[in-house]
């Protein structure tokens, strides 16, 4: 366990059967995550990082779920030239033929299609007997096929299937021509042990299982994701369906980085190789973060703040002695820089532009002026500039580009005697509009404030302020989460005074809800089942 991985190390005598595919469903499950939802660019942003990273299928979304959907699904097709980019489509003919069609460019198309096999989901969900399910395995895998020749059938809620019935749906898919077959862990429900060998005893049982290349798809109900799609790669899968950062529904998917980083750090446990550089795992961990709003936990295995910080003086010297002692990987291995340049006031734009590229952000020069400028801004009032004060910066610009609402100015006033009063101007599609407005504090004014500047009906859900670093000129963070009509959303904003965070950040969820209302019109209802 002293082996440290320095550069991505493909083993040259690796056999193809050890190859293990990594099937990334950022874009589809992970947008699932409820208040996730990314815009059309960050989606192409998010798909070319991934192709980048290494990743061998890019599950782009769910092309009947809305005319966004469909349209991000076709222009991420036909972006993407080295991975294959997958569809999601239920048993539904409409479905498969409308995934079809958003693929039509692709270079490699996948359809990825569905249906639940459980005795739960059969009776209550689809309310339909088993011998119905089963023929609706060959008929959808048939129409899909008659499309495209990559087709990949998952078995959703595989886990709590009885095993005879499984066995004969998995044997009827690839008759139908499946080249690819997944038994997800739908509702995280597996432990290692079972989960391995339910596809051991899957394989062995179905007379057809060489035909096809088996797929975990594991959720992290239990907090057993990532262990239990490793156990299935002992198992015989030979891939593996998971997000960055771990999101998705519910408690989320197995995070990318920490099945990558797993395989390549105990090789001698787990004698499997794939495509993906980690030395870019910290970057697209970053990206997702920023067009998600999603913030990563600081204890998170691989990419959080923590996973290479030492404060204990026992490790600090272990560390100071040979870096083997407390690390088993180093922090070059997925992207993260040893060295910290000190920034303040007097530094230039290239020590801030080397920084940015340690910290794994490359920004177009113009963003990079806007992020120089308010890092100036903030050096100015801060004695020290840390790491976590320009990653939140820097996360901040990235999640509030291209908003149609942005905060110009604010004035507060405050204190004991009352009434307190927030006088607010926003850029409202280029246009600044002014409104004072009182409350019961502050912050309450401001969002008094916001509320008669853009009228809407939605609800606070989350109001959350946290410190970026320690002292009391840190920058604050404030997280924000509305509901209106079922939709939820979460945005963040950051500045040195918590009282512009916090219109930043309700402003910023305000934009995702317009867009949100936007994407809602052009959506079936029945459009929202997934496995």
């Amino acid at each position: 366990m002293t082996n440290q991985i320095q550069n991505p190390i493909q083993p040259d005598d690796a056999s193809n059967k050890d190859r293990v595919l990594i099937f990334d469903t950022t874009l589809r499950d992970g947008e699932q995550s409820p208040g996730a939802t990314m815009t059309f660019e960050e989606k192409l942003e998010v798909a070319d990082m991934l192709d980048a990273l290494g990743v061998d299928i890019i599950e782009a979304g769910f092309p009947i779920a809305s005319e966004g959907d469909f349209e991000a699904v076709a222009a991420i097709a036909k972006r993407v030239k080295r991975a294959s980019v997958a569809g999601l489509a239920r048993a539904g003919f409409k479905d498969i033929d409308r995934c079809a069609e958003a693929l039509r460019h692709a270079v490699k198309p996948r359809i990825h299609t569905f249906i639940s096999t459980s005795p739960v989901h059969m009776k209550y969900k689809l309310q339909k007997s088993a011998e119905e399910v089963l023929a609706l395995v060959t008929q959808q895998v048939e129409r899909a096929r008659n499309h495209v020749p990559d087709v990949e059938w998952s078995a959703e809620d595989g886990t709590r299937t009885e095993l005879d019935f499984l066995c004969r749906c998995v044997e009827a898919a690839i008759r139908a021509g499946a080249t690819t077959i997944n038994i997800p862990d739908t509702v995280g429900y597996a432990v290692p042990d079972e989960y391995e060998a339910l596809f051991r005893t899957v394989r062995e049982r179905v007379p057809n299982s060489d035909k096809a290349i088996f797929s975990v798809h594991c959720h992290n109900d239990l907090g057993m994701a990532v262990a239990n799609t490793l156990a299935g790669l002992r198992g015989g899968a030979r891939q593996i369906e998971c997000t960055i950062n771990g999101i998705g529904e519910r408690a989320g998917n197995a995070a990318l980085e920490e099945v990558v980083m797993a395989i390549r750090t105990r090789a001698d446990v787990l004698p499997y190789h794939n495509e993906i550089d980690p030395r870019m795992l910290t970057r697209a961990s970053k990206l997702v973060s920023a067009v998600t709003s999603f913030p990563v936990q600081y204890n998170k295995a691989i990419v959080g703040r923590n996973a290479f910080a030492h404060e204990s003086g026992i490790h600090q010297d272990g560390m100071l002695k040979n870096a083997q002692t407390y690390e088993i990987m180093t922090p070059e291995s997925v992207g993260v820089s040893k060295t910290s340049l000190v920034m303040g006031k007097h530094s230039g734009r290239n020590a801030f532009r080397t920084k940015l590229k340690e910290m794994g952000y490359e920004l177009g020069e113009n963003a990079l002026e806007d992020a120089f400028k308010r890092f100036k801004d903030l050096a100015d009032r801060k004695k020290i500039v840390y790491d976590e004060d320009i990653e939140a910066l820097v996360d901040d610009q990235i999640g509030h580009a291209g908003e149609r609402i942005k905060v110009q100015a604010l004035t507060v006033i405050a204190g004991t005697m009352g009434p307190q009063t927030a006088t607010l101007t926003l850029d409202i599609d280029g246009h600044h509009t002014t409104h004072q407005s009182t409350g019961n504090g502050p912050v309450d004014a401001i969002f008094n404030a916001i509320q008669a500047l853009v009228p809407h009906k939605a609800m606070l859900e989350l109001y959350q302020v946290h410190a970026v670093t320690e002292g009391t000129d840190a920058q604050a963070e404030v997280s924000i989460r509305l509901t209106e009509d079922g939709r939820s959303v979460t945005a963040k904003g950051a500045d040195p005074d918590t009282l512009v965070a916090s219109a930043r950040a309700y402003v910023a969820a305000l934009n995702k809800l317009m867009d949100k209302r936007h994407n809602a019109s052009t959506t079936p209802a029945t459009a929202r089942l997934k496995p």
